[in-house]
């Protein structure tokens, strides 16, 4: 048995499309390769086949090992609520909410699980490749640490560091962590790489030696700046505030960022098509008047995030969206906030209480305790759809009787009288590429037959192909068999 674990220098160093192209590039050479990240912190999810929900780059990792995504994948998931809480997330399973007050104290007791989940995990391949989160350079957090250093001790994993050029100061960064690290944690790094550059690699061949004399670690490789990972779908928001508009086509498909956004990588394969530019409208700025189609997208506090729609004016611009004549999909917590009333009896989302909603759909949604997670299959306007369902509530009401979809499960969602307003439970729904092009025929659009499974399948060999040729693959697979047996 081998492992192998990247951490980064900081947040956003590319960590996550890193292990997804090595996965893919040790399943390519013919080894039993599986993802595996202690505790992640995202909105961003994907329901698993065994019931649960993981990181969106988890699942993607999996995807990248052409094996089935599985909670033990992903073993600690925190979900950021309103007001400084996450839902906590163990083994797929909702546990309960952390505060920013007990989160230290809580996390040391979710090492078992997180050891419970990684041992499974190992036996049933040739290596693991774990994934870090953050930097082990935070050490104000190092205490109860089971996300970086305390993870890689515990299971005695080897460790990578990676580094960021494109952000500047990569030899600071790389260096500097190597002297702000107990000695026990430092050694557990056997190595860098460097990600994420652009131009000459002669241009860097001295400070690269300078990183490995001063630090003491040898250099895994020099990374260029690999475009096709533009092709593969985000976990972090961070990524909505660097890229907020995708140039495209004439027809515009605007989403409102929400605080508190959830699954935002739904609208990834709209980003595809030729005939549609798809903006993302951060707070302060109002919906485009000649957008054809808003999106209301998931979030994490349903409620919260209503208060936030009506605080940016962007109710008032969807009313008058919607007198034009515009298009208008909610999809899940947006699904809600079309309706009458969002109750929630029980403070799954923060006291209890209930909140009016937009009163574009005529339903109304009571939060509950238990989360619908399932894969889900069926049809939508007239196209076959797979997606998964994960939310908490119940919408019922007079337009739910012309649901949106028809799945295995059952009717799901609500189109209002006149079809302009829809709204559904289902993630995932655009990329089902008959549903795409129903819903863009909708607006005016006629869609492509762009399959988006087969991009991102592409981009994750385009992306293996790449570290083939820049990475030292062979001295990452022998560091892995360092690992304990």
């Amino acid at each position: 048995m081998a492992a192998v674990m990247l951490q980064g220098t900081g947040s956003d160093v590319g960590k996550s499309v890193l292990v997804a192209g090595l996965c893919r590039a040790l399943a390519n050479r013919g080894i039993r390769i599986r993802p595996f990240k202690p505790q992640n912190m995202s909105n961003n999810a994907a329901v698993t086949e065994d019931g649960g929900e993981i990181g969106r780059a988890q699942a993607l990792q999996a995807l990248a090992c052409r094996v089935a995504a599985h909670t033990d994948m992903n073993p600690v998931l925190l979900k950021p609520q309103a007001d400084r809480t996450s839902q906590l997330v163990v083994h797929g399973k909702v546990r309960g909410t952390l505060n920013a007050g007990n989160f230290r104290e809580a996390r040391k007791a979710l090492l078992g699980d997180v050891m419970a989940s990684y041992r499974r995990l190992r036996a049933t391949c040739d290596l693991v490749l774990v994934e870090g989160a953050g930097s082990p350079a935070e050490i104000n957090l190092r205490a109860g640490d089971i996300a970086n250093m305390g993870f890689a001790r515990a299971a005695n994993v080897p460790v990578i560091l990676v580094g960021d050029i494109d952000r500047g100061g990569v030899i600071a960064a790389i260096v500097g962590t190597r002297a702000v690290l107990e000695a026990e944690d430092a050694a557990m790094i056997r190595g860098f790489l460097i990600n994420k550059f652009r131009g000459d690699p002669a241009l860097f061949a001295d400070g690269y030696a300078q990183i490995a004399e001063r630090s003491g670690w040898r250099g895994f490789g020099l990374i260029p700046w690999l475009r096709d990972a533009a092709r593969l779908p985000s976990e972090d928001a961070v990524v909505l505030e660097r890229n907020p508009r995708k140039p495209g086509g004439d027809t515009l498909i605007a989403c409102p960022m929400l605080p508190r956004i959830a699954n935002f990588d739904d609208l990834d394969p709209l980003k595809l098509e030729p005939g549609v530019t798809v903006a993302m409208i951060p707070p302060g700025r109002p919906l485009p008047g000649d957008a054809a189609l808003v999106v209301l997208p998931g979030s994490k506090a349903t409620i919260a995030d209503l208060a936030a729609v009506r605080e940016q004016g962007w109710d008032i611009d969807l009313r008058a969206h919607h007198r034009r004549g515009g298009a208008i999909l909610g999809i899940c917590g947006g699904y809600q906030m079309l309706g009458r009333t969002i109750a929630d009896p029980h403070g799954i989302e923060g006291p209890a209480g209930s909140a009016p909603g937009l009163g574009l759909l005529d339903v109304e949604t009571e939060l509950t305790r238990d989360k619908a997670l399932r894969p889900a299959r069926g049809t939508a306007l007239g196209a076959e759809i797979r997606g998964y369902e994960m939310h908490m509530g119940v919408t019922t009401g007079p337009d739910t009787a012309a649901s949106f979809a028809l799945l295995d499960s059952g009717p799901d969602g609500a189109v209002a009288v006149g079809g302009r307003v829809l709204g559904t439970y289902l993630h995932g729904l655009f990329a089902s590429t008959g549903l795409r092009r129903a819903l863009l025929a909708r607006i005016g659009v006629a869609g492509s037959d762009i399959d988006y499974a087969a991009s991102v399948d592409a981009a994750l060999d385009a992306i293996a192909a790449e570290l083939e040729t820049h990475v030292d693959i062979p001295a990452l697979i022998a560091l892995a068999g360092e690992a304990p047996q």
